[in-house]
């Protein structure tokens, strides 16, 4: 019996420099039809990101790779895609995108994930301030969170469509497993206090009331704003202050994941919207943002979501904020399965009109396919 003979290392080496330069001739041959697609779309006015269309050459490319064999996991393979993508924006014409900070933030995450690493990313202190921002047209896209799995709403969000609904569309959705970890500069038996955002606090509060259950618990406006609180809190000598958020914010503002993974529950999802001056495209497999009042009469809300099931259409979610305007009157928030051109969901938008003092499409816009 014969052993085949050790493979030559620098041989195999020599093999991975020819792929590389292949590789970086393809890149910059993609590059080159990116700089005339973006001529095209400043000529035609079409948009620079357009979200169904990264979602097809992703789902491409991991498909060719599953084809080849599926060496390299999917996680890296949309990993290298995605920033590919990125670095196309800026070709075409840099974008800047504004979200819930500071650095750290699950709003942060999820805006490097959907975006890469390429484009400009403009931190923001509270939600409201992503609208405010966006309303003035200082940042192209915006994002951020709307919905847990856990918590429900983020009441913040909705009530920022209120105030500027009018201004901007939804133009995108993305959907991140959050978890979260315990951070703090001291030991945990020191533990007195605990910040993070109330919705994480929520995400956690099995978690807090079993090993933490006398520590008093401090909401703030994001999860890494508590991370840079505790650091500074420890920058005068004070150890008993502990937050709940990334392991991200731990690292980039040197603050030790003591505990990871305290969600209460181990499918703990974020739905995150991108916000755009523009409409998105319809794409065959949409989902609709929808914002209305009522007017005072009896089954008023009834006689509207009557509407969407007359029409056949799929109401996903519903929810309502105080409408800031008299006592006891409600703005309502749904989403439906559908384009808000497709013939259902504009039949059933007509009717509902009907019974409404407002009613706003906050944007249509394709259905998130993955998991970030």
């Amino acid at each position: 019996m014969t052993s085949e003979p050790p493979l030559d290392l620098s041989e195999l080496r020599a093999t991975i420099d020819d792929v590389d330069r292949e590789l970086v001739a393809l890149l910059e041959r993609r590059a080159q039809t990116v700089i005339d697609i973006g001529r095209h779309k400043r000529d035609t006015g079409g948009p620079i990101y357009a979200p169904h269309r990264e979602a097809e050459v992703l789902q491409r490319a991991l498909d060719r790779a599953q084809a080849l064999g599926g060496r390299l996991p999917s996680r890296t393979i949309e990993a290298i895609f995605r920033e590919i993508m990125s670095g196309s924006f800026v070709l075409e014409r840099p974008l800047s995108i504004g979200y819930l900070g500071p650095r750290g933030s699950f709003s942060h995450q999820a805006a490097l994930a959907q975006f890469g690493r390429s484009v400009s990313f403009v931190e923001l202190w509270t939600i409201e301030a992503v609208f405010s921002t966006m309303r003035r047209g200082d940042i192209d896209y915006g994002l951020v969170p709307i919905e847990n799995s856990t918590g429900g709403s983020v009441c913040e969000t909705l009530d920022a469509f209120a105030l500027h609904g009018g201004f901007m569309c939804v133009y995108a959705e993305a959907v991140m497993q959050i978890r979260h970890a315990l951070l703090t500069l001291g030991e945990l038996s020191q533990i007195e206090r605990i910040h993070s955002k109330a919705e994480a606090l929520a995400q956690c509060a099995g978690f807090l009331a079993r090993r933490f259950p006398d520590a008093e618990l401090i909401t703030t406006a994001s999860t890494s704003a508590a991370v840079l609180h505790v650091r500074e809190q420890a920058g005068t000598g004070t150890v008993a202050d502990a937050a709940i958020g990334s392991e991200l914010a731990g690292e980039l503002h040197s603050v030790p994941a003591l505990l990871c993974g305290v969600e209460d529950r181990p499918d703990n999802l974020t739905r995150f919207v991108v916000l755009a001056r523009a409409a998105a495209e319809p794409t065959g497999d949409d989902k609709s943002s929808i914002m209305f009042t009522v007017g005072d009469a009896p089954g008023a809300l009834v006689e509207v979501l009557a509407c969407f099931g007359a029409a056949g259409v799929n109401l996903s979610h519903i929810d309502k904020r105080p409408s800031g305007r008299e006592n006891w009157t409600y703005t309502f928030f749904v989403d439906a399965l559908a384009h808000h051109t497709d013939a259902p969901l504009r039949d059933a938008l007509v009717a509902a009109r009907a019974h409404c003092r407002e009613l706003t499409v906050l944007g249509s816009y394709p259905r998130a396919g993955r998991i970030l």
